[in-house]
């Protein structure tokens, strides 16, 4: 982190708290105990910068970072956040010609890969770590919704939902592991939702598969966590993402089902993939180094809601 101090002192120039608090107790003629003049010179410095000044950059740099579903939506905001932050990026996607992908960010590289299919999976990573040499993180967020009412699923449903939306998470897992244990840390990142918090009737059998994935992630983050691998999970709710503008847009009055979204949130709008993004990044990064087998719900607080 570089903090910058923009507001000149009399003479023009540019003091550190710690030198203002010490001119203080010169000036007064004061002794103050150690514990003390910490509170004070950090008092001093909350005051003197604002968020403005505070510049955080690099919190990845030369990371190796692996994000799954990265062609768009939640997968693609992570995928650029993870390379403005410094990450050496590989986006695995079945889908070569997906928007976010024939755009050309020359920082991300696209390996294409299903994630329901070990050997392409296992092929991609390989790829990753014969270019870097190692994998510090990983972000599982490929998966899609599969809603149905129970007895009316199809066996086939019931199949492509639990193996895109938790057995490809462990065959990603389960490809970059070695890596992260050779090397002695390693963040992995599930891309949950608030479905397995939370039922919705007629979403079957999707929260069946989410709230296996919150089951995986604790697992694994407690498995491994003694050699220095940690796994977590991020739930969003309601995102705009493409798969929910494309829902609005099918709607009979696309505007009133956006509207009548959004005033189901305490917050009254909508998520953005960024927010999502951020949270991943924070939970990829060192600074996160004590957050093992935890959840973080993303939701405008719309799950804590008992009826409204």
């Amino acid at each position: 982190m570089r903090v910058v101090y923009d507001r000149p002192a009399q003479d023009g120039g540019h003091h550190s708290p710690s030198l203002k608090c010490h001119a203080w107790r010169r000036v007064h003629g004061v002794s103050e105990p150690q514990w003390l003049l910490g509170h004070r010179c950090l008092a001093d410095s909350a005051r003197r910068t604002s968020f403005a000044d505070v510049a955080v950059s690099g919190r990845l740099q030369d990371k190796v970072a692996l994000v799954t579903g990265a062609a768009s939506g939640i997968g693609a905001a992570t995928a650029r956040l993870f390379a403005d932050q410094g990450a050496h990026v590989f986006g695995l996607d079945r889908d070569p010609a997906a928007p976010d992908v024939a755009s050309g960010d020359n920082r991300i590289t696209h390996l294409i890969a299903d994630v329901t299919d070990r050997t392409s999976v296992e092929a991609a990573v390989r790829e990753a770590r014969e270019r870097h040499g190692r994998i510090d993180a990983l972000v599982n967020n490929a998966g899609a919704d599969v809603f149905s009412e129970p007895l009316s699923l199809e066996d086939a449903d019931w199949d492509r939902c639990l193996a895109l939306n938790l057995k490809g998470t462990w065959n990603v897992a389960r490809a970059v592991l070695p890596a992260m244990l050779a090397h002695g840390a390693g963040s992995i990142v599930n891309i949950a939702s608030v479905h397995g918090h939370k039922i919705i009737r007629g979403a079957f059998p999707y929260p069946v598969a989410k709230h296996g994935l919150i089951g995986l992630t604790r697992s694994l983050g407690i498995e491994y966590a003694a050699r220095g691998i940690r796994v977590n999970s991020i739930s969003p709710g309601l995102i705009l993402v493409p798969r929910i503008e494309a829902w609005f847009t099918s709607s009979p009055d696309p505007e009133a089902k956006r509207r009548e979204q959004t005033e189901l949130l305490p917050c009254k709008r909508i998520g953005t993939p960024e927010e999502v993004a951020y949270t991943a990044l924070f939970l990829a990064s060192d600074e996160a180094r004590y957050i093992n087998a935890t959840d973080i719900l993303i939701d405008g607080g719309r799950s804590q809601l008992y009826h409204d």
